[in-house]
């Protein structure tokens, strides 16, 4: 959970309009992305950052700014601008997923110790343990094998404010 001016209102990225669809917003997609991948669907949410250099992706998060979405620049956008961050955007795209293995998820916290008893920083360490522990928990709500983390492949996307 960026790609929007903050000084245009419903102003396009693409020339071509979207075909307006009920759109999500991100934290209701969030509930039934399993059920929603692959396919083509909006997204509303607000642009949390850009990335500087390329601008090929952004993060976006709904209204609770309790979970984020990134959205990669395909389709008609060529990339984000920072001067997206804090809009509010409805982005097209197709929405995707990857899949953190139970091996990852163990070598990450492996390493995360590692680096915790060499003296790295021990708040960003306890950070890390923590989400990792957030991954295992919900994996075992979920009785999966794995950690879902769902993105975007971003088609378009309007400016809403």
């Amino acid at each position: 959970m960026i790609l929007f001016s903050c000084n245009s209102n419903n102003k396009k990225q693409s020339e071509t309009p979207t075909e307006v669809q009920t759109a999500f917003e991100l934290d209701n997609l969030l509930a039934i992305a399993d059920k929603e991948l692959d396919k083509t669907l909006t997204v509303v949410g607000y642009v949390t950052h850009t990335c500087v250099h390329s601008g090929q992706r952004c993060f976006i998060v709904g209204e609770s700014q309790a979970v984020s979405l990134r959205v990669e620049a395909k389709g008609e956008i060529g990339s984000f601008d920072s001067e997206l961050i804090g809009s509010k955007l409805a982005i097209t795209g197709i929405l995707k997923e990857n899949r953190l293995s139970q091996e990852y998820i163990d070598e990450r916290e492996k390493n995360v110790n590692q680096v915790k008893e060499e003296g790295g920083d021990a708040e960003s360490c306890a950070a890390e343990l923590s989400n990792i522990s957030d991954m295992r928990q919900w994996m075992k709500e979920h009785d999966k094998d794995y950690y879902v983390v769902y993105y975007m492949d971003g088609l378009s996307f309007d400016i809403l404010d």
